[in-house]
């Protein structure tokens, strides 16, 4: 994990969460003591892998700047709530992806939770690279759909006919299919 933002006022939770990010191999931890100082440093700088907020800041409570996180970036993110509200808040946020935990928080509770924060945030990420790679791929096959249908049209070619023909153009050429369909529709349209 390259990076890391703490939001709390208590310096001794700040420490402590520090401690435990520097075992789990953070380069660099940002700590904020309030709403307003992290909404800067999270639209002003490099995207925070993980954020932690200890609730309630001095400015806000931290609901909302945990939400406006988790639509911004796609960093985890961990808030610690006092007891007696902890399930009402995590019934609000949940749907955001914000993890809550009740204080009074252990060192090994919040450590693991860090664990698997940043576990599921390495999953989505593949998720997200592979979802990109699928999306990418029906992209290339309309423009190559795209192609034959003109090639179809204003060459009046059979579909299998406009297939093999940007099949052999593109073995002629050492193009990819992309690449020739992309050239015959900057012909034809």
């Amino acid at each position: 994990m390259e990076r890391a933002l703490i939001v709390s006022a208590n310096s001794e939770v700040s420490e402590l969460t520090e401690q435990l990010l520097r075992i789990e191999g953070c380069g660099r931890t940002a700590v904020a003591v309030s709403g307003s100082e992290a909404r800067r440093l999270v639209n002003n700088e490099t995207e925070p892998e993980l954020v932690i907020i200890n609730t309630p800041l001095p400015d806000e409570f931290g609901q909302e700047l945990a939400e406006m996180i988790a639509e911004t970036t796609s960093a985890g993110i961990i808030m610690i709530c006092s007891g007696d509200v902890s399930d009402d808040i995590a019934d609000r946020v949940s749907d955001s992806g914000v993890n809550v935990i009740p204080r009074p928080v252990t060192r090994e509770l919040l450590q693991r939770t860090i664990r698997l924060v940043l576990a599921a945030r390495v999953r989505m990420a593949g998720v997200k690279r592979e979802s990109s790679d699928i999306m990418s791929r029906i992209e290339e096959m309309r423009t190559i759909n795209r192609a034959k249908t003109t090639l179809m049209k204003y060459l009046k070619f059979t579909e299998p006919q406009a297939h093999k023909y940007i099949e052999k153009q593109a073995m002629n050429n050492r193009q990819t299919r992309l690449e020739v369909a992309v050239r015959i529709l900057a012909q034809y349209e």
